[in-house]
């Protein structure tokens, strides 16, 4: 007997007015009807707005904003015009102060009721640039047959279709204020329709390019690209495969090879070079308080020995390595590593050393791990959003006095700090946020703990 097919709920398509309470982690309105939570995209607390539902289940449901009854005094004008449509912020409409505030309760709120631990000292926010600050995303290409035009940015905030947009308020200025000369220049190649995306990588000596093509460039494609990066100083390379067929075309390597992208940190006079597919933190205006505010907290005399985890490209490492005796830097990723030991010696920086370990392995993968058999007196770690759980069950015997944990997830922070206090016998001394990405609901942190 053939199962019936069990019929998509219909939405309501009138509007309905809510009350909204309350921000949710992702930067969404809360709001209650008969009892249900229903998240809404746009509403800030306190307002009394109407809004459409997008999504009915169980659990819960979800909204787009359709008008504002009584407004926010945090409410703002959105600076970009395509901010209701795209997806790639989500905070433009509160004002810059009333953002931080958000994140700060977020990361507080986070850590008393899911970590059982408050800290000591509420560290002040630290803010940089809030437009043009992004230096690393990867931008979504679509040729649109029923348009005949070219779409180049992110996804809408409803749907899985990319954007229409012209320019992009919080990419690097170098792209953010030029994606309708992609758009133009895709739409006159051969290739338009298997272009797929664009990864941008911006240091402060330059932007490099990475054109990911799923059919091979003709000639003339690839010499309208090749104008294109001389036109626009850009570093051009071209992706026909996986990460691994990642090749530059301009500059030309055979005749002079690209000069590798870097940024500064001039405080502890040292360069991190990096490639263009690499991780490195985004908001370089953040990044250059976020680096000596963990030095700081580390409290270093020249005489101790730190263990930097998830230590990437040495974003930490090298600067720490200026106050410490000796830095040991552990990363998941080899190519990471072995370019991070490069750079070290690039820097005439040779009190460090590196370990490339997957820090999520099991405790019996971990085991004959020679750098986990040390005593250190510090311990820096800057996990993914997955948290730092696995390995910090070996703290317990490394011996470290002081710990800073440069979080990007406040959930996971505060699982983290849970277990360091209640497990490890460190106290929280302190945490505040970092306003790595402003305009969005995404919530950086730092924390310092002591052993007691």
């Amino acid at each position: 007997m053939a199962r019936r097919r069990s019929r998509k709920q219909r939405l309501p398509q009138e509007p309905v007015e809510a009350q909204i309470e309350s921000l949710s982690h992702e930067g969404r309105g809360v709001a209650h009807i008969d009892g249900k939570a229903v998240f809404i995209s746009g509403a800030l607390p306190g307002e009394k707005v109407t809004f459409i539902y997008t999504l009915q289940s169980r659990k819960h449901d979800e909204g787009k904003i359709e008008q504002v009854l009584e407004a926010s005094p945090d409410r703002v004008e959105p600076k970009c015009p395509h901010y209701e449509i795209c997806g790639g912020c989500s905070l433009q409409h509160l004002s810059s102060d009333a953002q931080i505030n958000y994140k700060q309760t977020s990361m507080l709120d986070s850590l008393k009721h899911l970590g059982k631990v408050e800290p000591e000292e509420v560290f002040d926010a630290i803010t940089g640039d809030q437009w043009g600050y992004r230096r690393k995303a990867r931008l979504g290409v679509k040729y649109v047959h029923k348009k005949d035009r070219v779409l180049v940015g992110f996804r809408e905030r409803h749907g899985g279709f990319l954007a229409v947009m012209d320019s992009c308020e919080v990419l690097h200025q170098s792209v953010g204020k030029k994606l309708e000369l992609f758009q133009s220049l895709i739409y006159d190649m051969e290739s338009r329709d298997s272009t797929p995306q664009i990864e941008v990588a911006v240091g402060d000596n330059g932007v490099a390019l990475i054109v990911r093509h799923l059919k091979p460039l003709s000639d003339k494609d690839q010499s309208m690209w090749l104008e294109f990066a001389k036109t626009h100083d850009y570093q051009l390379y071209l992706q026909p495969k996986g990460p691994t067929t990642v090749h530059c075309i301009w500059p030309v390597p055979e005749e002079a090879p690209p000069t590798p992208l870097f940024y500064e940190h001039t405080a502890f006079d040292t360069k991190v070079h990096f490639g263009p597919q690499d991780f490195f933190q985004v908001n370089n205006s953040i990044n250059l308080q976020m680096v000596p505010r963990a030095v700081e907290l580390l409290k270093l005399t020249g005489s101790e020995r730190v263990l930097d985890l998830f230590c990437g490209l040495g974003n930490f490492t090298l600067p720490i390595a200026r106050s410490a005796e000796h830095v040991t830097g552990v990363e998941g990723d080899n190519v990471m590593v072995a370019r991070a030991r490069k750079t070290a010696l690039a820097n005439g920086i040779e009190n460090t050393d590196y370990f490339a370990c997957n820090l999520m392995a099991t405790e019996l993968e971990l085991k004959t791990e020679p750098w986990l058999k040390q005593k250190y007196d510090c311990i820096l770690l800057d996990p993914p959003r997955s948290g730092a759980k696995e390995i910090i069950e070996h703290f317990g015997k490394l011996g470290a006095k002081r710990i800073v944990y440069v979080s990007c997830h406040p959930a996971t922070l505060a699982r983290d700090a849970g277990e360091l206090v209640h497990t490890h016998g460190y106290k929280l001394l302190g945490a505040g946020v970092m306003d790595m990405f402003p305009q969005t609901a995404h919530v950086e942190s730092i924390a310092v703990f002591e052993k007691k």
